[in-house]
């Protein structure tokens, strides 16, 4: 095991987060990950770190299948001018993951609390959600609450955000 990944594992159970973890095949693609992971339990998301025009970034969590407006999403998480991808580098230098292994358990690295987590309204719902550990050759399944407390644990509050709706009637809230 990484030292990354023994990490965000050691700080789940010091949360007295559950999770289970599971070997996935490497993928970089929300299709790659469908296809490789078969009957896998649970909902399956797509992770985008993204930046305003001032570099305010977002780390937005929605469903796989979610359409995202990235002209109009901004309008709905506070930001400033359209949002964009961030760069690999940063994803690096931020998070401390590789494009492809993206995940909110990624915000153990920010510090800084430099990255605002956007989760699509629809997550919380789910009964279990699954994320990289960190790496892409494994998924670990949480369940929403335990998410939220991960993310609050690690000095942020997330901003939950209809996506599907963003363009016409988005709206925002706390969780």
């Amino acid at each position: 095991m990484t030292d990354a990944r023994e990490e965000l594992f050691d700080r789940l159970a010091e949360l007295g987060i559950a999770t289970s973890t599971v070997p996935y095949p490497a993928h970089r693609t929300v299709e790659e990950g469908i296809a490789l992971r078969g009957d896998m339990p649970g909902r399956f998301t797509k992770n985008l770190l993204l930046k305003d025009k001032k570099g305010t970034l977002y780390l937005l969590v929605a469903g796989e299948d979610q359409p995202i407006d990235l002209k109009t999403l901004h309008r709905h998480v506070g930001g400033r001018g359209q949002l964009s991808f961030a760069s690999a580098d940063t994803m690096r230098t931020t998070l401390g993951v590789e494009p492809g292994a993206l995940t909110p358990f990624a915000i153990i690295h920010d510090r800084t609390c430099e990255v605002r987590v956007v989760l699509d309204d629809t997550l919380p719902g789910a009964e279990q959600l699954n994320f990289h550990p960190l790496v892409n050759t494994q998924s670990t399944g949480i369940r929403p609450a335990d998410l939220i407390a991960f993310i609050r644990a690690h000095g942020r509050e997330p901003l939950v955000v209809c996506v599907a709706n963003a363009p016409a009637q988005g709206r925002s809230e706390q969780v």
